[in-house]
């Protein structure tokens, strides 16, 4: 980070009104943690500095000599998680480095977004992470690219698609490519009425009519709720509206993408709602009569297709009257949906749309996120500098993050999976770049003063090398000592122990899980080629 930018230390206690600059007071709702000191002012614990850093920037940045900047801070966060668990990976309280650009123009920006996509692999990879970077969303920063570093484990709680072709996607943005299918042959050149009598869902209409979940049409209401502040910023029609979307019977929604269409956060329609938008119960729902919107910003009803389903016919769909569905509906000739996009969830095993290759689909631990912000906390917050021409700009800004304290977590969980996979033990080893200690020298009996002088000699050696490490000198059994320097993760271990006699010691490489004899006066030697190998 140092080679890219300049280091920060910005105060973890905000005033309020810095934060009603950007609009986010309101829009960070309950996981901010606020407060009030002695006279009243209203304050936070910082989630998260882009406000506070914009306001340096305004007092600071005057011109366009000034650009680019690289800011960063290695800095105590607080959010209120309303569920904090699994140790170090959803806390109230963590440790980020976070850092924030400024430049002239997008290509500005694009730059500086790359710096630290290089500079965040190189940190990742000497921690010895095996990551992936994914396409992400952006949600509360904003924005219009961001990019997930995500490490695979079963502790993790995102959901991450990848392939071998190397596209990789959180579940909130992936695609894929998806088998042809065969459409229903038409039974009439118009949506014909078929009575369901008490068939409701995909599967019993399927069952009764003798169809595949994907020739079907599915059905999800919901309503879209616009803060007062971005209702007026986003010049949406109303602080409210109906939200229908419609996907294949096969297929499940993904709410983040469909709220990035709707412009805000999205609740399920009420029976109440569900009656005043189609006129009809739920279960029978489908999109004739709909009044949609001819634009997402004109009135009406919001209506989005989901792309798998352009170009289908013939499909089965709610009639909007209770007991009845239609047959031979078509998208496009019998209804026009407002926008037409991506709006499901993918599935393990379709094909990846870049090579064609199976998606996996697995848990994951988000270690790092970079954004292109953009405009939305300089424009909101009066930052300019003066261009070439003398005239007043908007600098452009990038955010960028590292959890800290995640780092260490994923990568105990993946050296622990791996033993288990392996072994079948419960232990685990760190990377030399964040383990406690390199190595641990371990004098297998104290007592026998050869072994002891022999440890001292060489971790003393060891030391002056430069390579950091740890002399358990305990008068315990070597059983104990071994399973201790397991539960603090230091990847090398040097045994002194009976084939001292015979000018050998026993070196554990624990993260290859191997162990060799070698000789006493080569051993230092031997753990120098070592280690420069892990930090290459």
């Amino acid at each position: 980070m140092d080679q890219i930018g300049q280091e920060f230390l910005l105060p973890a206690l905000n005033p309020r009104e810095v934060w009603e600059e950007s609009g986010r007071w309101t829009g960070m709702g309950d996981n901010m943690f606020r407060l009030k000191d002695r006279k009243g002012a209203e304050l936070c614990l910082a989630m998260t500095h882009e406000e506070v850093m914009t306001s340096i920037a305004r007092n600071e940045l005057r011109s366009y000599k000034q650009l680019p900047q690289i800011w960063y801070q290695i800095q105590t966060k607080f959010r209120d998680e309303p569920r904090p668990k699994s140790g170090l990976l959803r806390v109230r309280q963590f440790i980020m480095k976070d850092a924030y650009s400024f430049d002239i123009d997008a290509a500005g920006l694009d730059a500086s977004y790359n710096k630290h996509d290089t500079a965040y692999r190189t940190i990742f990879t000497r921690c010895g992470l095996d990551f992936v970077a994914v396409e992400a969303d952006s949600g509360a920063m904003g924005g219009s690219q961001s990019q997930e570093f995500m490490v695979y484990t079963e502790a993790g709680e995102d959901l991450i698609a990848s392939s071998a072709s190397g596209y990789a996607a959180n579940l909130e943005k992936a695609t894929s490519k998806l088998a042809p299918v065969e459409d229903l042959a038409p039974t009439s050149d118009t949506p014909e009425l078929v009575h369901t009598p008490g068939f409701r869902t995909i599967d019993e209409v399927g069952a009764f009519l003798q169809t595949k979940p994907h020739h079907q049409l599915k059905t999800m209401a919901y309503i879209v709720e616009h803060p007062e502040s971005d209702a007026k910023q986003l010049k949406v029609v109303g602080k409210t509206r109906a939200v229908v979307a419609f996907l294949r019977g096969d297929h499940q929604l993904n709410e983040t993408k469909l709220s990035a269409i709707a412009l805000g956060q999205l609740r399920p329609m009420t029976p109440e709602e569900i009656a005043d938008t189609f006129h009809a119960p739920a279960g029978y729902l489908g999109p004739i009569g709909l009044e949609a919107a001819p634009h997402p910003r004109k009135p009406g009803v919001l209506v989005v297709l989901d792309a798998a389903l352009e170009g289908r016919t013939n499909l089965i769909a709610g009639a909007n009257k209770e007991e009845y569905h239609l047959r031979n509906v078509t998208p496009g000739r019998d209804f026009k949906p407002t926008v037409i996009a991506d709006i499901r969830n993918i599935n393990e095993g379709e094909l990846d749309p870049i090579g064609g290759e199976p998606l996996r689909l697995g848990k994951a631990v988000e270690i790092g996120h970079i954004f292109k912000l953009g405009y939305k906390y300089a424009e909101s917050m009066g930052a300019t500098v003066l261009d070439k021409d003398g005239k007043a700009t908007t600098p452009i800004m990038g955010s960028y993050g590292i959890g800290i304290e995640r780092i260490l977590t994923a990568a105990i969980e993946s050296s622990a999976a791996k033993f288990a996979a392996e072994s079948a033990t419960e232990q685990y080893a760190l990377p030399p770049a964040i383990a406690p200690f390199e190595v641990i020298v371990t004098i297998t009996n104290v007592r026998e003063t050869e072994l002891l002088e022999a440890g001292e000699k060489l971790a003393k050696e060891l030391d002056a090398a430069g390579i950091d490490v740890l002399l358990d000198d305990r008068d315990e059994r070597a059983g104990v000592k071994f399973k201790d320097s397991e539960l603090i993760g230091v990847p090398y271990r040097i045994n002194i122990g009976k084939k001292l006699a015979q000018g050998q010691l026993e070196l554990v490489d624990r993260l290859n899980q191997t162990t060799v004899d070698l000789p006493l006066d080569s051993i230092t030697t031997h753990l120098i080629s070592l280690l420069a190998a892990s930090k290459q």
